[in-house]
């Protein structure tokens, strides 16, 4: 079935991936002397809305892109929309797919996916993505690999939803941001950040919408819990400067995106972050979320 949920664990952690539902993370949590805690946003199996997971993987592009596809090498790649109510193609195809479990152990899961022109879509490709459950937190690994005879340009990224409430403490570097207009297409950059929207020390999550790229990330952001005692530090090794965050007013969530490239990259100059493929090239992100006790904690 699709829907079929694995697990994997350990003593310290439980992590639940639904493969037939684009690869996407249903439920990851900690075990303390309370119980277990939930870290990402636990999915309530009340639908197949990919908004509602836990997380999910970003490729072969992440966010969205405009003008109904893109130009590469003199020809223009139509890309259709994707999610109803949306206007553009949003977080590439690989979310949309069923994906195979290709390895198995009691604390890793590795999950693979060959898409060819889904959905009219100018990609073919394969990309895997690996969980691993280490002693302090877990690392994800995406993967995506052209097998298109013509090269393209790719982006890759992941969408965790992390728990939050009033008490929750976020800070990220950022030496900048494109600020956009009502549809979240970034219009201009600005080195001087919005009143409220400077996490450069730890600050609560409160606030008007944010749904924008920053740039001048350094690959580190924490995620303090206070109240619970335990703190998560994201960590992508290999990061280009590029950051998603998305703050929804009022809500139990907020999303913290590791992403190799901003909004709409495809039609920006020098479409910064994109990283051009041949045939049987490769990239990858890695992101680890690392568990501690929470350095606020009364």
């Amino acid at each position: 079935m699709t829907d079929d949920i694995l697990t994997i664990e350990s003593p310290q952690q439980k992590l639940e991936v639904a493969p037939g539902l684009g690869a996407a993370v249903t439920a990851w949590n900690w075990r303390g002397d309370g119980g277990e805690m939930p870290l990402f946003r636990t999915w309530d199996r009340a639908g197949a809305d990919r908004y509602s997971f836990a997380c999910f993987p970003l490729v072969p592009w992440t966010n969205r892109i405009t003008r109904g596809g893109f130009d590469h090498d003199g020809r223009f790649h139509p890309i259709q929309p994707n999610r109803e109510g949306e206007p553009y193609p949003i977080h590439g195809d690989g979310w949309l797919q069923p994906w195979e479990v290709s390895e198995r152990r009691e604390d890793f899961i590795k999950l693979a996916l060959e898409s060819k022109h889904f959905a009219g879509n100018p990609y073919h490709y394969r990309s895997t993505q690996s969980f691993l459950l280490l002693p302090d937190g877990l690392q994800i690994d995406l993967t995506v690999t052209h097998l298109g005879e013509a090269s393209l340009p790719y982006g890759l990224g992941l969408h965790p939803y992390f728990v939050r409430n009033a008490q929750t403490l976020f800070s990220a570097h950022a030496e900048g941001v494109w600020l956009s207009g009502a549809d979240a297409i970034p219009t201009r950059h600005v080195t001087r950040l919005p009143a409220g929207w400077d996490y450069e020390t730890p600050a609560p999550l409160d606030g008007d919408m944010i749904d924008n790229c920053f740039t001048g990330w350094n690959g580190k952001a924490l995620i303090d819990y206070p109240d619970r005692g335990i703190a998560i530090t994201m960590i992508m090794p290999d990061c280009n400067g590029f950051s998603l965050l998305y703050r929804p007013p009022g809500r139990d969530f907020f999303c913290f995106e590791p992403v190799t490239h901003p909004i709409d990259a495809f039609h920006m100059p020098d479409q910064p972050g994109l990283t051009v493929l041949g045939h049987g090239e490769s990239f990858a992100l890695r992101a680890k979320f690392l568990v501690g006790p929470s350095p606020s904690a009364v």
